[in-house]
């Protein structure tokens, strides 16, 4: 296929992200940049490692995240960050500040309607839908259907592709020693009936992973990974509401024609007035360090851009405002430092629990003094 047809030079262009990339049509998209030199690629989670920074001679890479192989383009120097909050990506598409003139899509089979899901992402592709010129989609007979917040016809797609390949899975392994002794802490502060949301890593996962004594859960977060699976059928969790579903193949078979997990936009997972609606919301995120004054560094580890500031910040202020709701920022108790050594994702002023290994400290309501305080004694085991 000659994308050429549909991408001119100086379009911009998006597409799924982690599970979710179209990875026939980002191959030929990268092999093929000459044809469209000065086109901007928008890129999320980056885990099939595609593009390279070698491509950056005829491509502008942006993304808003230096998560997986984006870390090697940032490091390359070849990669524009985007440090927006997560609920603001759908206005800046709207708004062409991160254009969409094209969108290329890894979708389902049709369904007996003919209707193509989404597959495994909603999220920004669902505003890039509604403001580009042309879709171009790979049809994954991998990709289960879901439900997604838009569904599309044959009329939809400019062009169409068959493919049969294992969408991208998730590249990191069940919860170690270390991720299981912060869960076991974390749960404390996870009642019955909540409504979870969880970042990306085996720490978040690690949480879910001891909450099959609880009851009346929800999901709603931006990601949902392998662990809903079990309590969705244990009963655990009645229903899921996510962005994207950053798993293995045991979450895309378990999302395949489900109607109690859903796929939906960003302008509904990070929506202030939806979240605000939200109680006992608790939002469980990790992070690179936290400072001795809860302020919390996502982005940068030793000079290298590998994090985001995401939906985070979006999610941890929601919980702080929701009647019964906590947010809970995960880390080792090693990486509480005196002095952040990159920016601050999350602010102090929405400082909710720290957890670690060695325990939890909750810095609302404690002054500057205080929080100091209960942060060095848990970084030192003194707490």
């Amino acid at each position: 296929m000659e994308l050429s047809r549909w991408i001119r030079p100086g379009d911009g262009v998006v597409f799924g992200q982690a599970c979710a990339e179209p990875q026939t049509l980002v191959e030929a998209l990268v092999a093929q940049r000459a044809a469209y030199s000065g086109a901007t690629l928008f890129l999320g989670v980056n885990w099939s490692g595609t593009v390279r920074p070698e491509h950056a001679d005829h491509l502008r890479l942006t993304a808003y995240c230096g998560s997986g192989h984006n870390r090697k383009l940032a490091d390359a120097g070849v990669l524009d960050i985007h440090p927006h909050p997560y609920s603001q990506l759908a206005n800046l598409i709207r708004q062409r500040k991160i254009r969409a003139d094209v969108v290329l899509l890894q979708v389902s089979p049709p369904n007996a309607r003919g209707e193509y899901s989404l597959g495994l992402s909603a999220e920004y592709l669902v505003p890039a839908l509604e403001v580009c010129r042309a879709v171009i989609a790979e049809v994954n007979d991998r990709v289960p259907w879901t439900y997604s917040d838009r569904l599309l016809k044959r009329s939809d797609f400019a062009a169409l592709i068959e493919a049969s390949r294992e969408p991208v899975a998730l590249p990191y392994g069940a919860p170690g020693a270390l991720e299981q002794a912060i869960a076991r802490h974390a749960v404390e502060f996870i009642p019955d009936g909540a409504t979870i949301e969880t970042g990306l890593g085996a720490l978040p996962d690690a949480v879910l992973g001891l909450l099959g004594e609880r009851r009346n859960l929800r999901i709603h977060s931006g990601s949902v990974g392998d662990g809903v699976v079990d309590l969705m059928n244990n009963g655990v969790v009645a229903e899921a509401d996510g962005g994207v579903l950053m798993g293995t193949r045991k979450l895309f078979d378990h999302a395949r024609d489900n109607l109690r997990l859903r796929l939906r936009s960003v302008e509904y997972t990070h929506h202030p007035r939806v979240l605000g609606g939200i109680e006992r919301f608790i939002a469980i995120n990790s992070a690179i360090e936290v400072d001795f004054t809860g302020q919390v560094n996502a982005e940068v580890a030793k000079g290298s851009y590998l994090g985001a500031v995401g939906g985070a910040l979006d999610f941890v202020r929601a919980a702080n405002h929701s009647p019964g709701g906590v947010a809970l920022m995960l880390l080792p108790s090693s990486r509480i430092v005196e002095t952040l050594q990159g920016p601050v994702a999350t602010p102090r002023s929405e400082a909710g629990v720290i957890v670690t290994e060695r325990g939890a400290a909750d810095l609302r309501g404690l002054t500057l003094r205080e929080r100091e305080a209960r942060l060095r004694a848990l970084a030192s085991g003194s707490s």
